[in-house]
């Protein structure tokens, strides 16, 4: 059985690229709010001790999960900082020393399944960190931007994996990363790669379509669309 986890989400975006009225956390997806669905599917486990909510003062009323989930004693909020992985790093000094492993969790990754947290959680525990990843499926090519701008080369296909949540990895490990860090934060892109510029080790497994992250309201109405397939096989 894994040892107990603490689950951060970092939540402090301001959602630019969603276009909406509204933070894109805040909107529902079959009655229930985007952040609440991924809240959800961690608080359900009992391995989870600590679910750490990285938010700004102003949205953390509004990006809440609702009362019920509120009164839950595992739930904390904290602020947020300038990019995702300040948030992260401030969420981490939250995490009681005794709990040795962390997961990072988009707080915009509604639909994520018990049966990929399950292969996550137990890979790192087995390998030290893990992270669900799906192959690559369009030919990408390396070029300076922006366009139009010269093509430098073509990169294997089979070799490139797009990256999931939840990243999971040992807490220690994770803190001394970010003591080491040789990059700005800003243009850290994921809480594995701290890991990898740390010089330890990452392990991949399968990921899945449906744990989607919502970017876009195209995502959004996509998501929906997952899940009424999933209930209504």
């Amino acid at each position: 059985m894994m040892e107990q986890v603490a689950v951060i989400l970092p939540a402090a975006g301001r959602s630019v690229r969603f276009g909406g009225p509204r933070n894109k956390l805040q909107e529902l997806i079959a009655g229930r709010t985007v952040i609440r669905r991924a809240v959800e599917a961690f608080l359900s486990r009992a391995d989870v001790s600590h679910v750490i909510i990285a938010t700004s003062p102003v949205q953390a009323g509004e990006t809440a999960v609702p009362p019920v989930e509120a009164f839950d004693p595992r739930i904390e909020f904290t602020p947020g900082g300038a990019s995702r992985a300040e948030s992260v790093r401030l969420a981490l000094l939250r995490v009681p020393a005794q709990v040795q492993w962390v997961a990072i969790h988009d707080a915009a990754r509604p639909l994520v399944s018990q049966d990929l947290i399950d292969r996550t959680f137990a890979a790192a525990q087995e390998r030290g960190a893990a992270v669900p990843a799906l192959p690559v499926p369009l030919t990408v090519k390396q070029a300076d931007g922006p366009l139009p701008a010269r093509v430098q080369r073509t990169l294997p296909r089979h070799t490139l994996w797009a990256m999931q949540t939840p990243q999971v990895m040992r807490r220690a490990d994770l803190l001394a990363a970010y003591d080491v860090c040789p990059l700005p934060l800003e243009q850290v892109t994921d809480d594995a790669q701290l890991l990898e510029l740390a010089g330890r080790e990452v392990w991949l497994v399968e990921g899945e379509e449906r744990n989607l992250k919502i970017t876009t309201q195209a995502d959004l109405r996509l998501a929906e669309f997952l899940l009424a397939e999933h209930q209504n096989p």
